[in-house]
């Protein structure tokens, strides 16, 4: 079995790349090197950097991921800012600032950036259109999927298995895009 490293603190990202990744026989090791998030306008500059510091530190094999919630009425507010904002203000703060709006569309968006040593580094983006609910429902998930629903569902991330929100979810879609990648490394 390949091992790669998966440069991350949540361990429900590592949960859900590691069921995507093992059928392909690579065992996810999460390394927590806490690499500075920069303040930035997109979460592909967040990646690039985030790649450019961990390859300093570490000569193997490795992805991250940064995700952000988009939502519509807020101007994509929290964005690039939703692990702060989710841990100043958590989901109640994000639902207070709604009451009022009649909009709730949003976007969940992933971006995985992924290197190996003596190649170029790349980036997949994966997104999940959605709707945010009205409270906190569920007891799955982590982050904002009590509060998250996929586009064509009633239910949030929260109230559905790892395997169904993966069919659809904004990482899912990313993990699908550097699992077609290690496919064609491991292809002769």
């Amino acid at each position: 079995m390949k091992t790669i490293a998966f440069i991350t603190s949540n361990k429900g990202k590592v949960a859900e790349a590691s069921a995507r990744l093992a059928p392909l026989g690579y065992m996810v090791v999460q390394k927590n090197l806490g690499y500075p998030e920069i303040q930035a306008d997109s979460l592909q500059e967040v990646a690039w950097f985030g790649i450019d510091y961990v390859r300093t530190r570490l000569r193997t094999t490795f992805f991250l991921e940064d995700s952000g919630l988009f939502i519509a009425s807020l101007a994509g507010f929290p964005g690039v800012y939703s692990k702060y904002v989710y841990q100043t203000i958590g989901l109640q703060g994000v639902l207070r600032l709604l009451e009022t709006k009649p909009d709730r569309s949003a976007v969940f968006r992933s971006v995985i950036a992924y290197a190996q040593p003596g190649q170029d580094p790349e980036v997949f983006v994966g997104e999940c259109v959605g709707t945010i609910a009205k409270d906190a429902r569920g007891t799955g998930g982590f982050g904002y999927d009590p509060i998250f629903i996929p586009q064509g569902w009633t239910k949030t991330f929260a109230e559905v298995s790892p395997q169904e929100k993966n069919t659809v979810s904004h990482r899912g879609k990313a993990l699908d895009l550097l699992v077609h990648k290690l496919t064609e490394v491991l292809s002769p």
